[in-house]
C-alpha cells in the first residue's frame, strides 16, 4: 500500500473492533481491519450487480456484526 492518512472513528467502535481482533484474530491491529473493511465495502458496492441477494445479505450481516452498519 501507499501513503497512509488518519481517519477518526468513535472510541466505542474502536473498542469493538479491538475486541473483535482479540477474539477472532486475522488482523494485526484496528487500522488493518478498517482498511480491509473499507476495501471490501467499496469493492462490494461496485460489484453489487453481480451478487446474489443471499451474498449481499451475508456481506451486510458481516458489517452489521462488526458494528459498521
Amino acid at each position: 500500500m501507499g501513503d497512509k492518512v488518519s481517519v477518526e472513528i468513535s472510541k466505542e467502535l474502536y473498542e469493538k473492533a479491538k475486541k473483535f481482533i482479540e477474539e477472532n484474530g486475522g488482523f494485526k491491529d484496528v487500522s488493518e481491519l478498517v482498511e480491509f473493511l473499507l476495501s471490501e465495502a467499496i469493492s462490494d458496492e461496485a460489484e453489487t450487480v453481480g451478487m446474489t441477494p443471499e451474498e449481499e445479505e451475508e456481506v451486510k450481516e458481516r458489517l452489521r456484526s462488526l458494528g459498521y452498519i
